[in-house]
Order: C-alpha cells, then sequence, then structure tokens
C-alpha cells in the first residue's frame, strides 16, 4: 500500500537540512509520494525508514532489463502518464522477430541486416535493440537452431515466444551468461513457465485479454518466487490495445502492484508493413515497454525509431549540441560564415544540406538554450549581442581573410543591429530554409 506523504514524513529524520534541494522534510515528503524524487536524495533517513519505505519509493512500473552478450535494453521504472508531468524514462526496445520455421538463410540475412542497421539523426545514433525468435514449429531441436542462427548474427537481447516450457528451455541452452525475456505464459501454462523462469533467472512475459485475468496471472506467478515480468494484453484491434495498455499504466501509477511491469506488444499481427508502422507507432506513445516488428526495412524501421527518439526526449529540455565554430567540406580563410542556433534539429538541417552540396562554410554555433531560430529571436536568446559573442567567443575573426558573415533569412531584422556589434564585417541575409541554402550560396555568395 502506497504511503501519503505525511506517513512518508514521519519516517524522515525532519532535520530540515535542505541537502535534498528542498526547504523541508515534509515539501521532500510530498514529492517522495508522488514518485518525483528518490528515497536516496535524503542523506539522513534510516536503514529501518529506508526498508518501511521501499513500497512507496520504488518506481510503480518494474525496471526489466534484457542482457545479450555485448549489450542490454531495460524498460519500466516510467513514474507518470503524461511526458509533459516528467519525462519518460526508458526508452521502448525496439525488436525484429523470425520465426523458427523460416529457413536457416532467410533468419541469419534478416538477423544481420538489422543488427547493421544505424542511422545518425541530429546526432544520435538510431539502432535496433534485439530479436524475438518464435517457436512457431513447436519442435525443440527446430527452435534451438534458430535461436543459434540468430545468436551466431548478432549479439543483441532476445525475447524468446512459444507456449511450450520444454520448447522454450531448450533454447535458452544456446544463451549461456545471457538474460532473455521468456513469453508466453498463461493461465493453462503458467506454473510450468514461472518454473523456467525462476530456473534460468529470466523474466518472464504474462499474456491474457482481460486486466482482471493478467492480474490474476501474476500475483501466482509472484507466488512462486518470480519477479520480474512483462505483460502482454492479448486484446484484438487498435482500440482494445489502447484501452488496456492506458488502463494498465493507469492503474500501476496508482501502485497497483500486479499491473505494474512493462508491456509488450506485438505490431507485427497488423498483416501489412503500413499497418504495422502505424500499430508500433501507436505502441510507442501508448505505453508499451517493448515493439516487436515482423517486418525489416530500412523505411519502416527508421519512421518508428525516429518517432520513439522524439516521445522520449524532455519536452522541458530541448536537444542541442556545443556551441563552437564547426568546419564543413574543409573550409578556407575566404569561405563564408554561416550562423545559427545550437538546437539539434537546426544544427544538423543546416549542415547536412551544405556538407551535401560539397560547398565549404565556416558555421557558427551560438547558444541559445537549444531553440531553434525562430522560437530563440523570439525569447531574446538569438540576438545581434549574442551572435556577436559567439563571434569573438569562437575567434572566428582569426580564421578567415573574408569577414562576410550570413545571417537566417528568419531574423533578417537583426542585421542592422549586427551591423553595430560588428562593424569589421559584411553582414548578409540568407534564406529561411536551410534546403535553399546551398543555391544562395553559390549565387550570393560567389
Amino acid at each position: 500500500m502506497a504511503l501519503s506523504g505525511i506517513q512518508i514524513y514521519k519516517m524522515l529524520p525532519q532535520t530540515n537540512c535542505k541537502e535534498c534541494g528542498f526547504p523541508t522534510c515534509l515539501a521532500f515528503s510530498m514529492k517522495l509520494a508522488a514518485k518525483q524524487v528518490e528515497l536516496g536524495d535524503c542523506p539522513y533517513v534510516t536503514d529501518e525508514s529506508k526498508q518501511q519505505l521501499a513500497e512507496s519509493s520504488a518506481p510503480p512500473i518494474r525496471l526489466i532489463t534484457l542482457k545479450g552478450k555485448d549489450a542490454e535494453v531495460a524498460v519500466g521504472n516510467e513514474v507518470v502518464l503524461f511526458r509533459h508531468e516528467k519525462k519518460f524514462v526508458n526508452r521502448p526496445g525496439v525488436l525484429i522477430r523470425v520465426a523458427d520455421t523460416d529457413e536457416k538463410e532467410t533468419i541469419t540475412a534478416k538477423v544481420e541486416a538489422a543488427t547493421a542497421y544505424i542511422v545518425d539523426y541530429v546526432g544520435l545514433d538510431l539502432k535496433l535493440d534485439g530479436f524475438a525468435v518464435e517457436a512457431a514449429s513447436g519442435d525443440a531441436a527446430t527452435f534451438t537452431a534458430a535461436v543459434d542462427a540468430v545468436r551466431k548474427s548478432s549479439n543483441l537481447p532476445l525475447i524468446l515466444v512459444g507456449n511450450d516450457p520444454a520448447v522454450i528451455e531448450a533454447g535458452l541452452t544456446v544463451l549461456d551468461g545471457e538474460k532473455p525475456l521468456i513469453m508466453g505464459a498463461n493461465a493453462e501454462n503458467w506454473e510450468a513457465m514461472a518454473d523456467l523462469a525462476k530456473k534460468a533467472e529470466t523474466a518472464l512475459g504474462v499474456e491474457a485479454g482481460t486486466l482482471e485475468e493478467l492480474a490474476e496471472l501474476t500475483e501466482k506467478i509472484q507466488g512462486k518466487g518470480v519477479e520480474d515480468m512483462v505483460l502482454h494484453p492479448t486484446g484484438q484491434g487498435m482500440s482494445s490495445s489502447l484501452a488496456l495498455q492506458t488502463q494498465i499504466r493507469r492503474l500501476a501509477l496508482k501502485n497497483f502492484r500486479p499491473l505494474g511491469y512493462p508491456t509488450i506488444a506485438f505490431a507485427g499481427s497488423g498483416g501489412n508493413p503500413a499497418k504495422e508502422a502505424t500499430l508500433a507507432a501507436h505502441s510507442i506513445c501508448k505505453y508499451a515497454g517493448f515493439v516487436v516488428l515482423d517486418t525489416f526495412s530500412p523505411e519502416l524501421v527508421y519512421s518508428v525509431l525516429v518517432l520513439r527518439e522524439n516521445i522520449f526526449t524532455d519536452p522541458q529540455k530541448p536537444i542541442q549540441v556545443l556551441p563552437a565554430i564547426y568546419e564543413i567540406n574543409d573550409p578556407k580563410p575566404d569561405d563564408p560564415v554561416l550562423v545559427t542556433t545550437n538546437f539539434s534539429i537546426t544544427y544538423f538541417s543546416v549542415a547536412n544540406e551544405v556538407e551535401g552540396s560539397g560547398l565549404p562554410a565556416w558555421l557558427v554555433v551560438a547558444d541559445a538554450e537549444g531553440m531553434s531560430v525562430l522560437t530563440a529571436w523570439a525569447a531574446g536568446k538569438f540576438d545581434a549581442e549574442s551572435i556577436a559573442k559567439a563571434v569573438k567567443q569562437f575567434g572566428v575573426g582569426d580564421k578567415v581573410s573574408k569577414k562576410v558573415i550570413v545571417l537566417p533569412g528568419h531574423v533578417a531584422v537583426l542585421s542592422g543591429e549586427l551591423e553595430e556589434e560588428l562593424p569589421d564585417w559584411e553582414i548578409r541575409v540568407g534564406p529561411r530554409e536551410a534546403v535553399d541554402l546551398p543555391g544562395y550560396m553559390k549565387s550570393a555568395l560567389t
């Protein structure tokens, strides 16, 4: 049972030392009750109180970590329903499913291609998190061979999917020292699957069509000594999935412990890549911990991973690059100087367009607290003074002989003020959009 803020306060040292970052112990206890701080932030809480407060301070959704040979993926530990309340903590793992009924060559080719997939997106590496191997054949030897084929082609974490404990156990023999997720515990086989999960020290996937059935199964399985579980609500259709996933998250956040686990969604059941991408996007937003795709194609995977990055960034903290002067295409002293802000998407839009054109340039990235050009200008974070400060700070004048600086077209209004700040420089106004920069540089700066 979760404790109230007053109950927590009675167990704290009540020194009001402020070392936790709050003015009083009461304020800290209220935040702790709301799951907005960690108990460890209080340096003087006693061991006895720690034990009593364990349930209240523990995240409502259990942390589950899958480990492969040289990588791992962690999900859970979420404490809010909406990301504007407090950012989501662990991005959902995105995995590709293969079936043991596929030819070995087909499995190997699919796994190798998916493992090698990596794309740079505004300074972040987009890549997949692992694979799900399904025991579609129901045969232990066939399944073991498929798991072995996947493992020989990739060291990423695995999920073993099947409802026959003996078949899943055979597949586990290939994964010595790893920590996969074994899927398939249901109302018929839960005892044997729980025994296997406990013996192998793996997380256990539990599936049912209703919340009541899921809660009943998790309580039984926990009684068998298995603490790490992943929930698979098997409702049919997107509407049912949305309702079940949202209800699970809501109940978990209300400290209903039988549903306090991350969930998994199999998006490949859509039957075609377009619907699969839609189901995957839906699952990432609401609120799957693992999303399993059947199709591996760069365009489908890219769209899913980009969405995941956008959902799981901190909405109160824009993605930023380091303010500095960047050299694009090995610029010479007589090449132009471009200016932009340190919002990652803005920086990479400008840098990629110029780099792709093959034209050399110096790119001055001013500190605008991670805001885009127009937003930063409106907020007073990107003005003539800040641009001039960046130019001087990074010694741009010492690097170039042709002192021409190009402003983004959206802030043309700053040109007069910047001339006053940088009287030795010629101020030009560039295009509004990054895609127009190469044409502008060829026509106006040559």
